[in-house]
């Protein structure tokens, strides 16, 4: 656990030089590494990040864990190799959007946040803690480098193909990425927002699904059926990748190969729980809260 920080919970959310710092000097090593080496320190990110969402939800009590830790990998990838961002400049206006619709699993976002820069990582102790502005779901007024609320499911994708538009009518060359939980897609407001992105040709947005095949209380295939998912969507005008969504060589070449004229859909098969093995591919840690015996296993789990 991070120590005591001097800054109470409700305090503003601001750049952290120190961590911006850390984030350039990565990128610029990813940069410059081979492809096998570029794959190892995305991997050490992802190790970081899902011991970072331990720690908070252990010590905050509350969290969706299992979706936090499916969904880690294609946050890594992103913030470390693919999205065109300024941390110390939230708000930069040739910035990439990237919107996390899944917001409930708002515990990697902040720790990938913290991690870049535009926070503090001592302020992730608060997370969930009373006033802090870090809570469940993500808000764009508290939190630097979020760009709008989620967690009402189903939200995210629609916003993204406004931001993608935006873009397109004012053409300028910033890109949307948006993540979306595969149980999200039994939202209708999905469909016509895909409908909208092909019919626009928005060949600037990306959306990526964490397919871990698992939502609140069941599978996903006993909830709604999604399948034959690829089909659906090359149906709906999008161009279709099915990666590994732990293997970042095929993340990377899937988030920023172009695709110029469609929207591209990602469909990352995913575990829910990845990196701690009573954890993964278990519904009921959808929102379970590790014990204390099962944090320092999955500690010790992680840090192997």
């Amino acid at each position: 656990m991070h120590e005591q920080s001097n800054q109470g919970p409700a305090q503003a959310l601001a750049v952290d030089h120190s961590s911006l710092e850390a984030w350039h000097a990565r990128r610029a090593r990813f940069a410059a590494a081979p492809p096998a080496q570029q794959a190892l320190l995305l991997a050490e990110a992802s190790r970081a990040t899902r011991r970072q969402v331990l720690h908070m939800i252990h010590g905050a009590g509350l969290g969706h864990i299992g979706g936090d830790f499916s969904v880690t990998d294609v946050l890594t990838t992103l913030f470390e190799a693919v999205l065109r961002i300024d941390p110390a400049l939230p708000q930069w206006a040739e910035r990439d959007r990237f919107i996390l619709s899944k917001g409930h699993c708002a515990a990697a976002l902040y720790s990938t946040l913290a991690a870049c820069g535009f926070f503090s990582p001592d302020r992730l102790q608060h997370f969930m803690a009373n006033l802090s502005p870090l809570n469940g779901h993500p808000n764009r007024q508290k939190i630097p480098g979020v760009e709008t609320n989620t967690g009402p499911l189903g939200h995210g994708l629609p916003v993204a193909v406004g931001c993608a538009s935006a873009a397109q009518i004012a053409q300028q060359d910033w890109r949307t990425y948006v993540i979306l939980g595969d149980g999200e897609l039994q939202e209708g407001s999905n469909w016509e927002a895909a409908m909208c992105a092909a019919h626009r040709r928005l060949g600037s947005l990306t959306a990526v699904v964490d397919r871990n095949r698992l939502q609140q209380g069941a599978t996903t295939a006993d909830t709604i059926e999604l399948e034959p998912l690829a089909d659906k969507w090359r149906a709906f005008g999008w161009d279709v990748v099915t990666v590994d969504g732990h293997n970042h060589v095929e993340l990377l070449a899937a988030l920023t190969a172009p695709h110029p004229g469609q929207p591209r859909f990602v469909i990352a098969n995913t575990i829910k729980g990845k990196g701690v093995s009573f954890m993964e591919n278990g519904v009921e840690w959808h929102h379970k809260v590790p014990s204390t015996a099962q944090y320092e296993a999955a500690l010790q789990e992680l840090d192997q």
